[in-house]
């Protein structure tokens, strides 16, 4: 019953984390709060992957409603037995959150590529990655985020969100992870119990 209430918990934590995926995402589209950016398109490249828009966030919102759907205590018949019914509800429980850690993932890794990469901004040279090349040693030298002419504030405002997205999805990795260990002892508990009542029959 703990474990249940456990991983109940847990499925229900991903419905924020991903919400603010979405709401983040929003935000790397308008810096400073400006339209134009976007509609020129004048942004970062990893910012038109939706990482946190459809992968973090939709998808997430996706797999979350289905894990709830499957810990509710209504029986389910999909077996002739309980135990095995159990075992299928657990299987499919595994299924969600393998792609809930894929898809948290592909945003993590979008994110972070996001973060290194730096921003698409204006520079005395015109519009470039100025700090494509440093492998991300501009993130420790805020004396080089000058270099950024337009939009204003552009590198702290990619650092920031990007950040933000890559504590969301490695959040939602850890959550889908716990709930495959959680799930996999509950088949395992329960087919080790099946054998041991096999046995002293």
């Amino acid at each position: 019953m703990g474990a249940r209430r456990c991983s109940g918990c847990l499925s229900c934590l991903m419905i924020p984390l991903a919400l603010w995926s979405i709401i983040v995402n929003i935000l790397l589209y308008f810096p400073n709060g400006q339209t134009s950016y976007a509609s020129s398109h004048k942004l970062t490249n990893y910012v038109w992957y939706f990482e946190g828009i459809c992968f973090s966030g939709v998808m997430m919102l996706i797999v979350a409603a289905a894990l709830l759907i499957l810990e509710r205590d209504t029986p389910y018949k999909c077996c002739q037995s309980e135990n095995c019914s159990k075992k299928y509800m657990s299987l499919l429980s595994i299924i969600f959150s393998v792609l809930g850690i894929a898809f948290s993932g592909y945003c993590l890794v979008i994110s972070a590529l996001g973060l290194v990469q730096g921003p698409y901004c204006r520079t005395l040279n015109g519009w470039e990655y100025v700090f494509e090349d440093t492998t991300g040693s501009f993130l420790r030298d805020p004396s080089t985020w000058s270099q950024c002419l337009e939009p204003a504030h552009v590198v702290e405002w990619n650092i920031i969100l990007f950040s933000i997205l890559i504590t969301l999805s490695g959040l939602q990795v850890i959550i889908s992870l716990i709930k495959v260990i959680i799930e996999l002892s509950k088949l395992l508990c329960t087919t080790y119990s099946v054998i041991i009542q096999v046995t002293d029959s």
